[in-house]
């Protein structure tokens, strides 16, 4: 078997589909991308057995065939190689692979691609379709509050809910939550299902700018997602997902609206000087004056800023842990954000002011205790 192709070229199809692999010492052959030719097309795969992506780009090649490539070694030479033609043999029998690039040539030991595991193909599914845009968007604005407790597994993922009005993303890991809403996308059908976050991260990154339409296949056990030359295919997270809704508190009579770079900003300033293990901040208003504090008892740090904003309701003094305020600031966008409050031991929902009327944002953080210090 023998094909030639471009280094820059294959070096960028092979960094897509990358994050797919797996450094198992159980089977090895995951360490491999599996070379698929057949017709002049070759196909790339790469899986850790949960999550497989493929791709697939024309070279010149008048044979067929499949061999298993180690893929460190590839990728840390193609990344030293300027762009030009590159030739690769593979002998059928032993699938040993003698690449040539310009005056140099280098050699490595394949393996027999039938030993690769089998990239699942789409079954009995349901199906939507989705611009690259909103899943974009639904990925980034919801997989930082992720869980990584192993011990809850379905917090571990992104839940997607389909229903005919809407499709709606939510993501918690018990200290914020973010539920995102898309108006102008909806299911066939109701049906939900919880995407691992592997998959959704190499997802992000394969996405293309350009606003493509992505075929987004599940059944009871996959999801599949299909664009332009990629594939991905990654098994669900088989758990229930916890009643989110019945945590977003209904009735939030204090509401304060503010600049959101603003307010980032000083977040990120008062934050420095705030407890190490706890982040807390200490944010009091009264009537249009947002008072933002925080201490460290330990090192007699201290800080304190003024900010002026718009409210609705009575003065209050609550506290949260800056570090979650700054992550959900930071994945909103809008120049305003409004922040909706209760009492001191209610969850607090930030919400962006924006104008497109086909996407519902809502975060929510849990507030944490203060000691009163004035």
């Amino acid at each position: 078997m023998r094909f030639i192709v471009s280094t820059s070229t294959l070096l960028k199809h092979l960094q897509t589909v990358n994050g797919a692999s797996s450094s198992s010492t159980v089977l090895p052959i995951l360490e491999n991308f599996l070379f698929e030719i057949k017709d002049g097309n070759l196909t790339i795969s790469a899986t850790d057995l949960q999550t497989s992506m493929t791709t697939s780009l024309a070279v010149e090649s008048k044979e067929g065939g499949k061999v298993a490539v180690p893929a460190r070694i590839l990728l840390d030479t193609l990344k030293t190689l300027p762009d030009q033609p590159i030739s690769f043999n593979i002998d059928d029998a032993s699938f040993s692979i003698e690449i040539s690039a310009g005056d140099g040539k280098y050699k490595l030991s394949g393996e027999n691609g039938d030993d690769f595991p089998k990239i699942p193909v789409v079954e009995n599914a349901s199906s939507v379709n989705l611009p690259a845009s909103v899943l974009t968007e639904a990925i980034t604005k919801t997989i930082f509050a992720v869980s990584n407790d192993e011990l809850r597994p379905a917090m571990t993922g992104v839940f997607c809910q389909l229903s005919e009005e809407h499709i709606t993303f939510v993501a918690t890991d018990a200290h914020k939550l973010v539920r995102y809403r898309r108006m102008d996308s909806k299911g066939d059908k109701s049906s939900s299902f919880i995407l691992p976050k592997k998959a959704l991260t190499l997802l992000k990154a394969a996405l293309p700018s350009t606003d493509v339409n992505v075929s987004v296949d599940y059944n009871a056990t996959s999801a599949f997602f299909k664009f332009e030359n990629i594939n991905l295919v990654c098994r669900l997270i088989d758990e229930r997902y916890p009643d989110y809704e019945a945590v977003i508190p209904a009735n939030n009579p204090n509401k304060l609206v503010i600049d959101r770079a603003l307010f980032l900003n000083t977040l990120r300033r008062v934050v420095i000087f705030a407890n190490k293990t706890t982040h807390q901040v200490r944010l009091k208003i009264n009537g249009s004056e947002l008072n933002i504090s925080s201490e460290d008892l330990d090192f007699a740090n201290e800080a304190h800023e003024r900010l002026s904003c718009q409210y609705e309701g009575e003065d209050l003094e609550i506290g949260f842990n800056a570090r979650f305020l700054i992550e959900m600031l930071s994945n909103l966008s809008g120049e305003e954000v409004t922040l909706e409050l209760s009492t001191p031991n209610r969850a607090g929902l930030l919400i962006p002011q924006t104008n497109d009327e086909n996407e519902d944002v809502l975060m929510l953080v849990m507030p944490v205790m203060l000691n009163n210090y004035n």
